[in-house]
């Protein structure tokens, strides 16, 4: 089942090089601040890398601008970026898809917190009875209950575009994946009066977070064993995350900005959870 389709990236390169301890980012290459990042946009990403054409073979940690959406290296066409924004923990190891860059090109794609939509009661009601209404979802948004970075799980991967000569801008592309895990099903630190009380109620699967205590070893390319990189895909501690019912706003990817994390008193009219 898809998910994390959607989510919000406010924090600006400098925060971030604060938060994560970046040695190097391209003024080029920042960003905007995005609250509605939707697939194939392209996204900041932390990842250790050593620096091209650099004497030095040690690992850098670098902010990088990147394609949300990830292309296998050994894929004829970009096509399946759209399809492949998510990787799921529990077998991103063995996909031949994954597997390469599970074991060399971890990175790390920092957030505010993302989006999950939730069928209101009463639709659903409605598609039980077997009446041909579109359900008409209610948006939450779902981030750390101290406001702090929301680390997603990530991977990498480079592909060459054949029918481009070397020296054309675009011959390359460098895109990523999100990794998910199981919703947790412990109650929220903070969840609203009306609407789901737990992550679970809201979807199945979360976003893979990692807490900063597992940052180093995640984004470490030396590590390669993918037994011992797997225990890095457990969950974080319960009781970490807060959700909260925002506007349908958000539901249309041409509307962007700070008004689409306003809280919301309850859900909207027609999208009771």
């Amino acid at each position: 089942m898809q998910m994390c389709g959607r989510y919000a990236a406010s924090r600006g390169p400098e925060d971030l090089a604060g938060i994560f301890e970046i040695e190097k980012w391209e003024p080029e290459e920042t960003l905007e601040a995005d609250y509605n990042v939707a697939p194939t946009k392209e996204v900041h990403v932390v990842l250790d890398r050593p620096l091209k054409d650099a004497d030095d073979p040690r690992p850098v940690r670098q902010l990088r601008k990147l394609k949300w959406g990830l292309v296998p290296s050994w894929s004829k066409t970009p096509e399946s970026a759209f399809k492949m924004i998510n990787a799921r923990a529990e077998t991103v190891h063995e996909k031949p898809s994954y597997r390469r860059a599970f074991t060399s090109r971890r990175c790390i794609i920092p957030a505010d917190g993302y989006y999950e939509w939730v069928t209101g009661t009463q639709e659903r009601d409605l598609e039980v009875e077997g009446k041909r209404k579109r359900p008409r979802k209610q948006p939450y948004f779902v981030l750390p209950a101290d406001g702090s970075v929301f680390a997603m799980a990530g991977l990498y991967e480079f592909w060459r575009d054949s029918t481009l000569p070397d020296e054309h801008p675009q011959a390359w592309w460098v895109t990523c994946s999100v990794i998910t895990t199981e919703a947790e099903t412990t109650p929220l630190a903070v969840a609203p009066e009306e609407g789901p009380h737990t992550l679970a109620e809201i979807h199945p699967r979360m976003p893979l977070m990692l807490t900063p205590d597992r940052w180093d070893a995640w984004l470490d390319p030396s590590r390669k064993d993918p037994e011992e990189l797997r225990t890095l895909l457990t969950a974080p501690p319960a009781g970490l995350m807060r959700a909260y019912p925002v506007s349908t706003l958000v539901s249309n990817v041409r509307n962007n900005g700070p008004e689409l994390l306003k809280e919301l008193d309850g859900p909207e009219e027609g999208t009771l959870f």
